[in-house]
């Protein structure tokens, strides 16, 4: 795990906290840090209580302006371009900024330990990491001994894009009791062709919800263009499923109830009572 504290030493208590991320401000929530949160990404949604707080711009343009005129003693951000760029001209204003570099269960956990060490929290960060991993150590458990479930993990279907092996979608596929057919590549979420896609024999397919339609209409659309791939296996038996994409795709507290969400599609039968109000549609 990558991070960088900028600007010298974070107060050992700060009291005015930015996020510029949806992940790391749902990580602030879960320390019990909300009170002290002055500001976030307009793409933060979650928990209810980040609705009322000021917005800093979105996940991948902050408004810096905004931000120092917020007057922070902690900005926490992710170390990509956008947000590396970001944190130029807060570290100018003598801003404390925690930069994080999170792609992974492992880098998560990290993260939070650090999180906790610029908040003044270790205790709690400590067991907010040892919780998620616990959790994802029991679905793992549940999973380990089904067979595994070839799954395909499409991002964008026109023109399509799919989850790799170097990511952590991976990992919580291989959690959940699946395998990736998607064979290594040097990119984490690459193209694909469409006789890739023939030829994968895929028995599940997930997608990621994406805009403002719901999931019910984005699954009828779905349905329809998987249609013309009637002899994978997938869609043989109508295991084509769209999901809530906020709640697995950020690497977050809410992980394990993501990988749960994904465990329950591939084994139905090992979560027969606990099916997830949060799936629109659950196996047929």
């Amino acid at each position: 795990m990558l991070f960088s504290f900028c600007c010298g030493a974070v107060a050992a208590s700060p009291q005015r906290i930015i996020s510029l991320s949806p992940n790391l401000t749902e990580i602030v929530f879960a320390l019990g840090l909300g009170e002290k949160i002055v500001g976030v990404s307009s793409d933060s949604d979650w928990p209810a209580q980040t609705k009322q707080k000021p917005k800093m711009g979105t996940f991948w343009q902050p408004n810096t302006e905004a931000i120092i005129a917020a007057k922070p003693d902690l900005v926490v951000c992710e170390s990509f371009l956008q947000h590396k760029e970001a944190a130029e001209p807060l570290k100018r204003s003598g801003i404390n900024v925690l930069s994080l570099h999170i792609e992974s269960f492992d880098e998560l956990y990290s993260a939070i330990t650090q999180i906790g060490q610029a908040t003044d929290c270790n205790d709690k960060a400590e067991a907010l990491a040892a919780k998620i991993k616990n959790s994802l150590d029991q679905i793992r458990a549940k999973t380990s001994s089904a067979e595994k479930v070839k799954v395909l993990w499409v991002v964008q279907a026109e023109p399509m894009r799919v989850v790799g092996i170097k990511t952590f979608v991976n990992e919580i596929i291989n959690i959940a009791g699946g395998q990736n057919v998607i064979a290594p590549t040097g990119d984490q979420y690459p193209a694909v062709s469409t006789e890739a896609i023939m030829t994968s024999n895929a028995e599940v397919i997930i997608q990621s919800a994406m805009g403002t339609e719901t999931i019910a209409a984005q699954q009828e659309t779905a349905d329809k263009f998987w249609s013309r791939f009637a002899n994978l296996p997938a869609v043989k038996d109508k295991k084509v499923y769209v999901i809530e994409a906020d709640t697995v795709l950020r690497l977050g507290p809410r992980l394990p109830d993501g990988a749960m969400m994904v465990a329950k599609l591939l084994h139905p039968q090992i979560f027969a009572q606990q099916i997830d109000p949060n799936v629109d549609k659950i196996p047929r």
